[in-house]
């Protein structure tokens, strides 16, 4: 039996969280960029970095400001009470979500191997479920997105010949196999820098890029709160789970 001492258990990857933040979001109407909208008094993208921030896992996370707002960002942040574990780092984005997501990479220095793209505009997600895709990363997935599945039946349609007209039905697909995809979806880095190298279709999120690589993505269970906040009625949603959340902590 040898006495030579066990070598020491290697450090666990380190996370680093993008937080794209540059849109406009023109569906909840005239006013300040979506992520910089108030929700219980606070802009939704100070949540949204809380929410990061809150998982002991994540280390870094990385704000991509809209163009010409990066300074703006950076004071916002600033004014706010942020977990003093966690670095932050603001960057000036471009004018699609996927340049964004990119910058952001971009920005990202070297030592973290997993990387979480997270929604600005999913404010409420709980920790929980950002500690069960990184964890899930670290078991060695390539690409992971929290999922829910899907409460209403799903019709496949034909675009309809004119705005305003009806739409024929062609399919109803088994929704038992479709899951509603939410974020924030973690990705080993080396995987999510080729992706962005690699693709250039414009896609409505990071795991979509990833699958035309011909890497598998998997899920996780998302959580009802991690709900993306559009249009105004999910405003009036996010703050009675907000009220509620302040309620049961007691503050």
């Amino acid at each position: 039996m040898s006495d030579d001492p066990l070598p020491p258990p290697s450090p666990a990857p380190r996370t680093a969280a993008v937080i794209p933040a540059a849109g406009r979001g023109v569906r909840l109407g005239p006013g300040a960029p979506k992520a910089l909208r108030v929700l219980g008094g606070t802009p939704m993208l100070v949540h949204a970095v809380r929410a990061m921030a809150a998982s002991r896992a994540v280390s870094l996370v990385v704000v991509v400001a809209p163009p010409d707002g990066a300074a703006e960002v950076k004071t916002l942040l600033d004014a706010h009470a942020l977990p003093d574990r966690t670095d932050f780092l603001v960057v000036p984005g471009g004018e699609t979500r996927q340049e964004s997501v990119k910058l952001g990479l971009d920005a990202l220095p070297p030592g973290y191997d997993i990387v979480l793209v997270h929604d600005a505009a999913r404010p409420l997600v709980p920790v929980d479920t950002v500690d069960a895709v990184i964890e899930a990363v670290r078991d060695g997935a390539g690409a992971v997105v929290p999922a829910l599945p899907l409460a209403d039946t799903v019709k496949q349609v034909e675009p309809a010949a004119a705005p305003g007209d009806p739409e024929p039905v062609v399919a109803t697909p088994d929704r038992s196999l479709l899951r509603a995809v939410q974020t924030p979806q973690g990705f080993d880095r080396a995987t999510l820098v080729r992706a962005h190298g690699t693709v250039t279709d414009d896609v409505t999120d990071d795991a979509s890029m990833v699958e035309q690589l011909g890497v598998t993505v998997v899920t996780v269970p998302g959580h009802e709160e991690a709900f993306k906040v559009t249009r105004p009625l999910d405003l009036v949603l996010a703050e009675a789970v907000l009220a509620r959340r302040r309620l049961n902590d007691g503050f």
